[in-house]
């Protein structure tokens, strides 16, 4: 049986600014919103394409800095991607919003026209910002 991606949850220290950001760049907006008690919520975010993400409040602090440039390179989590027509127009509307970290880099010599830039969002999460990526096609 197949199974269908449904979501990333992630912690975040200032929900406000995180849903900001993903709203006006991303085109995310709340899906479902949980009590979790004292105060507390556990946030959906949707954009059109059924991506989610699941928000839920710190109960901690953050044990070690978060990484720069493409994201760590130990296991986890190593970035968000998320594909567009125009890389350089993104970044242009994102404004000073948009916190490059690594690029932007081309990928003609595996894909013509493939280009990447890795930026920070509010809560210093690495995102991959992709054009012109195309599935191998003699697999």
């Amino acid at each position: 049986m197949d199974a269908t991606f449904f979501h990333l949850a992630l912690t975040v220290k200032n929900l406000p600014k995180f849903e900001s950001f993903y709203a006006r760049h991303f085109g995310f907006k709340r899906a479902r919103v949980i009590s979790l008690g004292d105060d507390a919520e556990l946030i959906f975010l949707k954009n059109a394409h059924n991506f989610y993400f699941e928000i839920f409040p710190p109960e901690e602090e953050r044990p070690c800095p978060m990484s720069e440039a493409d994201g760590p390179h130990y296991p986890g989590l190593r970035h968000i991607a998320f594909s567009v027509d125009d890389i350089d127009a993104k970044v242009e509307s994102m404004g000073e919003d948009a916190v490059i970290t690594l690029g932007p880099l081309h990928f003609d010599d595996v894909i013509e026209g493939w280009k990447t830039v890795w930026l920070k969002d509010p809560e210093g999460n690495i995102i991959e910002i992709t054009q012109g990526y195309r599935d191998q096609e003699d697999l």
